[in-house]
Formats: C-alpha cells, sequence, structure tokens
C-alpha cells in the first residue's frame, strides 16, 4: 500500500535530505495526509518547524504491514488549517500540541484547549474547561493533580451518574520540563542525560531512539555488538516493568502474594540491568555509535544463571495470579476497549496489542539487532484490564525466552565506533518498542549540523486517551486497576 504514497519513504533508523520531502499547501497537506490515514497508515508524529516566521507542518507515518515510513511536509505558513482530526481522531493531542507550541489553529478541532501550557501565575497547567455532563442524577469527581501515593501529578476529572463513568478528561502538563526546547542547536552536553530521563522507567528506549537517530545523520550504525547489547537491555526493561505492574495489579485487588513476590522480582531484572552498565535503569549503557560498556563472558554467565531464577520466580508468582478465581472475576469485562476504538486513536505497545492489534516495532519496522533476532509479539483480544495484564504476562514469557536464546549466543566484535558529525539539512526517525509501546524520535538539522527540531513522541502520548476510553461505562470504583493496567507516563508525556 505505501508504494504508491505521494510521500517520501524511508525506513525505520534511517534518513533524507530535508529537501527531499514532499511540500503542499497547507490544506493540501493535511488532504493528503488524511488520504493515507484512511488507506491504513499510522500516524508517529505530528509537529511543527518554525521558518522564517512562518511554520510547517511535518508528519511521519507508519505503514507497519509494508515495514515503511513515510514522511510529507507543508509549505511555511500561519493562521489556520483544516483539523485532521475531524475525520481522524489518532490526530487530536497532535493538533493541539500545535495549536499550542505554534499558534497554528486546527480548524474543526472538536476540542481545542492547551496540552501543557502554564496558566498567567505560571504555577499549574492552564487546562481550560472541562467537558461536562448535564443531568439531574449527573455529578462530578475531580482527582489529582496531588495523590496518596509518591507518584507524578495528574488532574482527572470524571463525569458520573451514580458509580458509572459517563466520561472521563485527564489532564497532564504538571511535569512540562520544556525537554524538546532544550534539545534545538544541539546536541549539547547535556543532551544525553535528557534522553535517559524523558520516562526515567524506559531509559533504555529512548537512549535507544536518540543514539539510532544520530547514527542515521552520520549515515552509519552502530557496530553489531552494541546492537545485541541494547537488545538485551531494552528486553530486561521490558521484564522489569511488566513484572512490577502485574505486582501493582495484584496490590490493587489486594491478592498479596504475586503483589510481594513481583515487587522483589522487578528488583531482580532492575540488577540484572546493572549487571550489564553499572546502573539498575541502564543509564550510561547507550551511546551515539554504540555503547559504554561490554558484557565479558563471566558477567554475562552470571546473569545467564540469575536470569533462570528471576524467569522462574515469575512464572510462579503469575501463576498464582491467574489461578485465583477472585483476580479474574476483578478483571475481566472491567475497562474496555473496543479494536476499532484501539485503532482510531492510534494506541500503541501492549495497550493496543490487548485489544487484539498486532502493533509491535519489533516485528513491523524491525531496526538494530531486531532485524537478525525478533521477539514474538504477544497478543490478547479482549481489550478488557485482563487482556492487558494477560499481554504482560505473555510479553514476560517471550522476552525471558529471548534473553535466553540471544545470551548463549552473543554477537561478537567491537561494542563501540566514533561517530561522523550529522549531516546538515536531513530528516532522521527513529522508532524503538520500549515497554509502554512506541517511542518515535524525529531529528531535523540545520545547515551546520546541529537539531533544528527535534520532536520526542513517547507511547503515553498515544496511550493517554485509551484510559479515557476505557473508563466509559465503568465504575469510578474501577479507575485504580484501570489505571494500573496502562501505567502511562506523566513525564514521558509532559515533554
Amino acid at each position: 500500500m505505501s508504494a504508491s504514497t505521494p510521500f517520501a519513504l524511508l525506513a525505520n533508523a534511517t534518513s533524507l535530505p530535508w529537501a527531499e520531502i514532499p511540500a503542499w499547501p497547507a490544506a493540501e497537506f493535511i488532504r493528503a495526509t488524511a488520504k493515507e490515514l484512511t488507506r491504513g497508515a499510522r500516524l508517529c508524529a505530528f509537529f511543527g518547524v518554525p521558518e522564517g516566521g512562518e511554520i510547517r507542518l511535518v508528519a511521519v507515518l507508519a505503514f507497519d504491514a509494508d515495514n515503511t515510513l513515510a514522511v510529507g511536509r507543508s509549505t511555511p505558513f500561519t493562521g489556520s488549517f483544516p483539523s485532521l482530526t475531524v475525520t481522524h481522531p489518532q490526530a487530536h493531542l497532535f493538533e493541539r500540541e500545535v495549536w499550542e507550541q505554534h499558534g497554528l489553529t486546527p480548524e474543526g478541532h472538536p476540542w481545542l484547549k492547551p496540552v501543557r501550557r502554564t496558566n498567567e501565575n505560571g504555577n499549574a497547567p492552564a487546562n481550560g474547561e472541562f467537558f461536562r455532563v448535564d443531568g439531574g442524577e449527573v455529578h462530578e469527581v475531580a482527582v489529582g493533580p496531588v495523590h496518596a501515593g509518591i507518584i507524578e501529578p495528574g488532574h482527572f476529572r470524571f463525569q458520573c451518574a451514580g458509580e458509572e463513568v459517563l466520561h472521563l478528561e485527564i489532564a497532564l502538563g504538571y511535569q512540562h520540563r520544556g525537554v524538546e526546547e532544550a534539545l534545538t542547536g544541539g546536541p549539547h552536553l547535556a543532551t544525553l542525560s535528557q534522553m535517559e530521563t524523558v520516562a526515567g522507567d524506559t531509559t533504555i528506549a529512548h537512549a535507544t531512539a536518540h543514539a539510532t537517530v544520530m547514527e542515521a545523520l552520520a549515515g552509519t550504525e552502530a557496530p553489531l555488538r552494541a546492537q545485541w547489547l541494547r537488545a538485551m537491555a531494552l528486553e530486561l526493561e521490558r521484564l522489569a516493568n511488566h513484572t512490577g505492574d502485574l505486582g501493582a495489579l495484584a496490590g490493587d485487588v489486594a491478592f498479596l502474594p504475586t503483589m510481594s513476590a513481583c515487587g522483589k522480582i522487578r528488583g531482580d531484572f532492575l540488577n540484572l540491568t546493572a549487571l550489564i552498565c553499572w546502573n539498575r535503569f541502564g543509564r550510561g549503557l547507550v551511546r551515539p555509535g554504540g555503547c559504554r560498556h561490554d558484557l565479558e563472558s563471566s558477567r554475562a554467565a552470571q546473569l545467564i544463571e540469575r536470569l533462570k531464577t528471576a524467569l522462574a520466580d515469575t512464572r510462579q508468582a503469575v501463576a498464582w495470579f491467574w489461578d485465583a478465581a477472585s483476580v479474574r472475576t476483578r478483571f475481566e469485562d472491567v475497562g474496555k476497549v473496543f479494536p476499532a476504538q484501539a485503532a482510531e486513536v492510534g494506541l500503541v505497545g501492549p495497550a493496543a496489542r490487548a485489544c487484539g492489534l498486532v502493533r509491535d516495532v519489533r516485528y513491523d519496522h524491525p531496526a538494530g539487532w531486531h532485524r537478525f533476532a525478533q521477539a514474538p509479539v504477544a497478543v490478547w483480544p479482549g481489550g478488557d484490564v485482563f487482556a492487558r495484564a494477560k499481554v504482560r504476562s505473555l510479553e514476560i514469557e517471550r522476552s525471558g525466552e529471548y534473553l535466553r536464546e540471544q545470551l548463549a549466543a552473543p554477537a561478537e566484535g567491537e561494542w563501540r565506533s566514533e561517530l561522523a558529525a550529522p549531516a546538515p539539512d536531513t530528516l532522521a526517525v527513529a522508532l524503538v518498542e520500549g515497554w509502554r509501546g512506541e517511542a518515535c524520535h524525529v531529528a531535523l538539522t540545520d545547515d551546520a549540523g546541529r537539531f533544528r527540531r527535534y520532536k520526542i513522541i513517547d507511547p503515553s502520548f498515544h496511550n493517554w486517551i485509551g484510559l479515557a476510553l476505557a473508563m466509559r461505562g465503568t465504575a469510578i470504583s474501577d479507575f485504580p486497576i484501570c489505571n494500573k493496567s496502562f501505567n502511562l507516563s506523566y513525564c514521558g508525556f509532559d515533554l
């Protein structure tokens, strides 16, 4: 399907000259983008690039069935453009963000309001009006942004009829750190640290996406040994977070055996990452051009043995979980998202695969080591809390087996190389399947090879709307397990 697109085609982890990307007047650009989305493309990124007092819009599309990406842009303009959201809801947040950042108005957008902009006092997001449901029996419940636990801030506004949630609106922006603005003119000395903390529990995925973008801009790739090391660390990151999530879900339904066990096992997986690079979250491992650390044979043997124990412990803890009728009863048919909804709003990662969508960058757009050894995709059709938990447990099994196979036959050779300067006036795209889903990095350089624009889309940006949909028709008392079944990032959204 991608072969006939008027957009410029490229593969994941590659680049192309900025001048070679087709450009249309804004209205024609929106129509061309809508046409591609209608025939099966998916919106990975949609953002503005300042140019001489005006703005260009850029769209990065994924044709998953063809393992192909496509890029198009508008000619520079100011003012307004026809809203893409009207026909393709997956664009809704992207268009709000463009409006907020560049002052371009998507005409016809159904709910145009700030995404992260602060209020006039500069001490909270300028959230604007919340959606209201009228009726004598309807009441409103506001939760957050300050929560009972030591967690990040976010505000949830429920419209309810009795216990039933009619509508949930989620307002974020409390963690807005201005990461993308800070990257302009880079890479800087702080750039690598910023990439590793886009979302702290997704260090490996975001660091790998950034390193891959830098390598694409330099017209090269990391040595095979480094690609292998990155893949191992990425799967360990997946194991640690999925195990922690299953434990947290168990805690929310008071199933203490699995909760306690998974809390401990999560730490075991984090310690395996530390065995590779001396940091439990993987900081300091991935660098443009390769990796900072290698995995010597003695430590590899230790990792294999400890991994075997941690996986066995996880299997037991998860077996307790699924054997409990009380757990299944609380999870089944709760917080349901239908496949058509998931596709329409652009869900990614386990949230999409739990709706039966086969959507995994390691399979659809393999790059790095995953070109040679792909991890099996875990899919479950239910769309409810049970399905999202089930996908996590399946991915634990498959990532564990993948790691055992790959560690038994490691890639040899160098693990780092010198990297040439980024090419000038070039755009590069990298997608990495993090544990929450697709992390997308897009870099555009200027005529000196510095970052003219750097766009980051954490999977949470796509998936928060999924939580809102999951709560419709659900009891408000089920919000904790619905929320935990997605476990999305506040700071990953609030870039």
